[in-house]
């Protein structure tokens, strides 16, 4: 897990799951499911998931093994494994473009854009509903990570989770 190996520890002593996709024997990505508040590092907001409800986060697919469906695949597996337990909705976000076409094939709704970025050491956001988005959607999503609608500049304060 490259430079976040040593928080592997740290997140699962606090109830975070993580899931491995394999392809030939050889590790071909991961992924995070949380169910309690966790960190969004690129947007330095927290999401706090409802009763029966979790955050995927953190999916990787390692070089060798990209653009073969594994985050497709391990989306699937988390999913089905979340329905299994009895979770009634599932939350993920993205800032890497490629991977966002996954999650839709995954059955995955656009609820929320964001636009993020740090100046001079403050964090500017921008947050919107995504086109097209259920407005019901749209206000759990806005509950989950505790931001309306609008644009917002703030302190950055950057954070290992």
């Amino acid at each position: 897990m490259g430079a976040d190996g040593d928080l592997v520890e740290t997140r699962l002593a606090r109830g975070c799951r993580c899931f491995v996709g394999w392809l030939g024997g050889e590790l071909a990505g991961y992924g995070w499911l949380s169910t309690k508040p966790e960190w969004i590092g690129e947007l330095e907001l927290e999401i706090a998931p409802g009763h029966r409800e979790g955050y995927i986060w953190n999916c990787f697919t390692l070089e060798p093994q990209r653009r073969r469906g594994v985050l497709r695949a391990l989306l699937a597996g988390i999913r089905a494994r979340a329905s299994a337990e009895g979770f009634h909705r599932l939350w993920i976000g993205s800032v890497a473009i490629p991977a966002e076409k996954a999650f839709g094939q995954s059955g995955f709704t656009p609820a929320l854009v964001f636009a993020s970025e740090v100046i001079t050491g403050y964090r500017w956001l921008q947050v919107g509903a995504a086109v097209g988005a259920d407005p019901a959607l749209v206000e759990s999503a806005h509950h989950v990570v505790g931001v309306p609608s609008g644009r917002f500049l703030r302190i950055s304060h950057p954070r290992r989770h």
